[in-house]
Order: structure tokens, then C-alpha cells, then sequence
């Protein structure tokens, strides 16, 4: 016979270190006292406000850490010729960070890309199996930075176009956090390998950019420009021809800091694989701006031709009105049949407005689940969600 002592609730259930009581329905088994309730409802509440402490002295210290990381990103394709000279001009330090790292986008080059990068110290490569365009190239190699835990995100051309010197122009902004995207606005009007043509396109280019986007931005197809970390898991490109454009607008549409600095220029090694032709360039420069357009301010684009032709309708109406009331109304019934036309032309496009206005309202909730999604997995990556659980949130969890 044992001889330890019993405890007088020994082999009932427990709360708290209380015993439950057996309840007189015969579904409900054993249920909490008061005391017990209103202790479990104490200690969720003290966890809560742990986690909610925790997360606001996380928030108050986040401005006094240290940006970094810098990380460099170049899209490739075939420039195995020109690679070496571009890495050679590229930065180890720069100001502001501890850290700064190179990575090319391999858009399926047939040459040996890939191996004169290895070659040269590149620090990651990205590689793509088959030419899939710049634009995609480009959204690969953000992703990819944002992963690694880049801070800064510099992406410049492989062709040595701009001057890497003026990389600290486009990231000091950034770190002093007046600016989410910064923009190197080249010497046009002093490049000497740059058309009068191509001038002009580009500066028509720029003009209608800043209408669409209200950001003042004076060189939009330049592909030297820095983003910031949060800036870059807020873009999404949809054009597989080129993300210069549709990346500023899209970033002044989200009330983001866009911001223009002058940089210079390298001579010129190659000719331009994105001009082509002059034809070719407005073509698919004036496709890409009505596609953007269409994308973020649909009501405008559709509702506005659509109220114009209502109008012009009301007009030939009150024309043919005018007609019919002197007894002349019978030779006039061509203006009846176009203000129909015209009519009806009007409430498809305004239907076409309100229907795009109810897509964007969806796509950017998209791209608010897109973004949530993102700083998921980020703070997963760097373990910050676990931080956020204190020793003795996590000893209360493992307690229930």
C-alpha cells in the first residue's frame, strides 16, 4: 500500500489548477467555473497586449536600423561581350550600406553570359530558359533581390550605358528616406549617339508619363533607378516589352516618392536592342502607354470618349429636332441615324468605364493580398514572426 498522499480531486479534470464542474446536462460533460473563465480571458488578453507591445516597439525602433544590403541587378541577354566592361565600372562599397552585392538575369542567353559573369565575382544569377523580354527579366531580378534581403535595389544596363559613379546619387535618397524610387535622368540633349528623333520621342515619352503618373519624372525611359525594399514588393509589370514606363506610373499611382536625379552617360558600345525602328518604337511605346492607361484610370479612358459622343448624339438630335419642327425633317435622316450611333457608341464606353473602374477596385485589392503575401514570406525568411512571440507568449501557448 502506498503511503504518498491523495489529493481530494485527484482523477477529475482541471483548469488553472481548479477542478471543473460536472454539469447536470448530459451533452456538456465538464464545464468552467466563473474563476476560471475570467482567468483564461486574462491571460489571452495579456498575450494579446505582449504581442501588440512587442510589435510597437518594433515599429518605434525600426527607423534607427541600419540600412545594409545594396544589391546591384543587371537583365542580360547575350552580352557576354559587354559584361565585363560594365562589372568592371560596378562598386564593392558604397555609402551607406555594409553590404553590396551583384546578380544578372540570364533572359536565355545563347552565349556565355552565365560563365563571364561567374567568371568576374558576379554574387547570383537568375536564369531564364528561353528570352521572355526585359520587362520579365526585370520582375525576376526584384523578386529575387527582395529575397536575398536587399534594402537598396540599384538595377542599371549591361551595356554601360550609365555612369555606376553616380550609383550613390539614386540610393542617398533612399536612405535618408526621402524618396521610395529614384530615377537617373540621362543628358539627352548632350548624348551625341541619340537621334533628333529619338530626342524628341523621348521627351514626348517623358511629358505624357508625368500627365499619366503626376510624378515628376524627366527622363521615364531611363533604366538606371533605385528602389527601395517595400517599394519593389509593391510593383507588378503586366507589359512584357518594357517595364520603364509602366513601373513609374504604377508607383505614382500608390502615392509613392518618385524622384529624378541627373547622371551621366558612357560612351555607346551597341546600338539599342529595345530601338529598333523608329516606327517600331512609337508603336509599341504608344501601345504600352493606352494599355497602362486603360489598366489604372479605366473610368477616364472610356468614360470621357463616352460622354463626348452622348453629346455630339444630343446635338444631332436637337439638330434633327430643329428640322422637324419647320416641316424639313425628311431629308435629314442621316444626323438621326448617326446621333444613334453615336449614342450608342457613348453608353458602351461609359458601361466600359464603370466595368474597368469595378476591375481596378479588385485588381488593387489584389495587389494590397499580393503585397501582404510578400512581408509574409520575408519575415518568415529573416524569422522575424518569431520573434514577435516572447518567451512567455510562447510558454502560454504551449500551455493550451
Amino acid at each position: 500500500m502506498s503511503n504518498s498522499p491523495v489529493e481530494p480531486n485527484a482523477g477529475f479534470p482541471s483548469c488553472n489548477g481548479e477542478p471543473l464542474i460536472q454539469s447536470d446536462s448530459p451533452t456538456t460533460g465538464w464545464v468552467r467555473t466563473e474563476s476560471q473563465i475570467h482567468s483564461s480571458l486574462n491571460e489571452a488578453t495579456a498575450l494579446e497586449r505582449s504581442l501588440f507591445e512587442t510589435e510597437q516597439i518594433e515599429q518605434a525602433t525600426l527607423p534607427d536600423v541600419a540600412i545594409r544590403k545594396l544589391i546591384i541587378q543587371i537583365p542580360c541577354f547575350n552580352e557576354a561581350e559587354y559584361l565585363p566592361v560594365t562589372l568592371a565600372e560596378l562598386p564593392r562599397k558604397v555609402e551607406g550600406f555594409t553590404s553590396v552585392e551583384w546578380l544578372i538575369i540570364d533572359d536565355g542567353s545563347s552565349d556565355d553570359t552565365v560563365e563571364v559573369a561567374q567568371s568576374l565575382g558576379v554574387d547570383h544569377i537568375v536564369r531564364f530558359p528561353s528570352n521572355r523580354g526585359l520587362a520579365r527579366a526585370f520582375m525576376a531580378g526584384l523578386d529575387e533581390c527582395v529575397r536575398l534581403g536587399a534594402d537598396v535595389i540599384v538595377n542599371t544596363d549591361a551595356d554601360n550605358q550609365y555612369c555606376a559613379d553616380d550609383i550613390p546619387l539614386l540610393t542617398t535618397p533612399i536612405v535618408d528616406g526621402t524618396a521610395d524610387m529614384m530615377i537617373g535622368a540621362r543628358p539627352i540633349g548632350d548624348t551625341n549617339h541619340f537621334s533628333p528623333v529619338k530626342k524628341l520621342l523621348q521627351k514626348v515619352g517623358s511629358w505624357v508619363v508625368r500627365q499619366a503618373s503626376n510624378a515628376d519624372v524627366d527622363d521615364a525611359p531611363s533604366g538606371f533607378r533605385a528602389f527601395s525594399r517595400d517599394t519593389a514588393m509593391q510593383l507588378n509589370v503586366f507589359n512584357g516589352y518594357t517595364y520603364t514606363l509602366e513601373t513609374i506610373i504604377q508607383a505614382g499611382h500608390k502615392n509613392l516618392a518618385v524622384r529624378s536625379v541627373p547622371i551621366r552617360t558612357n560612351p555607346d558600345l551597341r546600338p539599342s536592342r529595345l530601338l529598333k525602328s523608329i516606327p517600331s518604337y512609337v508603336m509599341r511605346s504608344a501601345s504600352t502607354i493606352i494599355r497602362i492607361f486603360m489598366t489604372y484610370r479605366p473610368l477616364h479612358f472610356f468614360a470621357v470618349p463616352g460622354v463626348a459622343m452622348c453629346l455630339a448624339s444630343l446635338l444631332l438630335c436637337g439638330r434633327y429636332l430643329a428640322f422637324w419642327l419647320t416641316g424639313n425633317g425628311g431629308g435629314h435622316v442621316q444626323s438621326l441615324i448617326l446621333a444613334g450611333i453615336l449614342m450608342s457608341g457613348g453608353l458602351v464606353g461609359l458601361l466600359a468605364g464603370l466595368l474597368g473602374d469595378l476591375i481596378s477596385v479588385n485588381r488593387k485589392l489584389l495587389e494590397q493580398v499580393n503585397l501582404r503575401t510578400r512581408m509574409l514570406e520575408k519575415q518568415f525568411q529573416s524569422g522575424e514572426f518569431l520573434k514577435r512571440l516572447t518567451p512567455s507568449n510562447s510558454d502560454n501557448l504551449n500551455h493550451r
